[in-house]
């Protein structure tokens, strides 16, 4: 679990866009770079090369 706190300051290290949380995955989705950090052990992974591409259905999931 992920402190509320902590999500309110995060953004995305690349586009500085905000960040959304996805608890099933444990990852925070940037919508705007299409890009999802991974969540290890509670601590966020906010680095580009840790980060995976989203596709486009998961994008579209998102978006909703």
């Amino acid at each position: 679990m992920i402190d509320p706190k902590l999500l309110d300051i995060l953004a995305c290290p690349i586009c500085k866009s905000p960040i959304h949380y996805d608890k099933t995955a444990q990852e925070l989705i940037c919508r705007a770079d299409r890009l999802a950090f991974p969540i290890r052990d509670a601590i966020p992974v906010m680095l580009e090369d840790e980060a995976r591409h989203i596709s486009l259905e998961e994008y579209d999931a998102f978006a909703k």
